[in-house]
């Protein structure tokens, strides 16, 4: 991947920012347009620079940074949203992705493992930490990402059925469920069709949530 990024840094304590800014500008195609440290002056900056992706912390004072993650999908839903915490707690990245986190990083990875999350990111993926990865590949975790209504879809698509039968069942228009098959997707990380019928199956608890 040659072409800039543009990297928005948000962390209410300045030294990180000033570590992570020459971390990530040591890296050729990298530039760290602008830094925040909160959810308003975040906002503010990306209206004022070309961002393309956003390095988010979670404890800061007054809006943390999940809700200031939600908060950039609606306003900027271009720009990426990373984030990039000391927290490892799994009801951290179900909240992060939720809200529209494309990736969580923990701040004690290594560089590279930054770089990478980034240009993972930034070509259309979701990353995770490896420690978080191991612990994320367990079901019943991916599982508490996806909302009921999620859930009910994913055993429908379990059970082979088109997004007009599962539009029919659930009482929901069949652009719904096409949203409602795009956020699975999302959340979980997968691409294509095949990848989330596979998923389904192996997955999607009978039943319902």
């Amino acid at each position: 991947m040659t072409e800039t990024i543009n990297i928005l840094l948000v962390d209410d304590h300045p030294l990180v920012r000033d570590g992570l800014r020459a971390r990530l500008e040591a890296v050729a195609h990298f530039d760290v347009v602008a830094e925040a440290g909160g959810a308003d002056e975040a906002l503010a900056q990306a209206r004022l620079h070309q961002v393309d992706l956003v390095l988010m912390d979670i404890n800061m004072r007054g809006i943390n940074g999940i809700e200031a993650t939600a908060l950039f999908k609606q306003a900027f839903p271009q720009i990426a949203v990373l984030i990039l915490s000391m927290h490892d707690k799994l009801e951290y990245v179900s909240q992060a992705i939720a809200a529209g986190a494309r990736g969580y990083v923990l701040k004690d990875a290594p560089g590279k493992d930054i770089v990478f999350a980034i240009e993972t990111v930034m070509s259309g993926g979701i990353y995770y930490s490896a420690a978080l990865a191991r612990q994320l590949s367990r079901p019943q975790v991916h599982d508490s990402f996806l909302t009921t209504r999620e859930q009910e879809v994913l055993q429908h698509i379990a059970a082979g059925q088109s997004n007009k039968q599962i539009a029919r069942d659930l009482d929901l228009s069949v652009r719904t469920v096409e949203t409602h098959r795009l956020n699975i997707k999302r959340k979980l990380g997968i691409e294509g069709q095949a990848e989330l019928i596979k998923y389904a199956v192996e997955h999607a608890h009978g039943g319902g949530a």
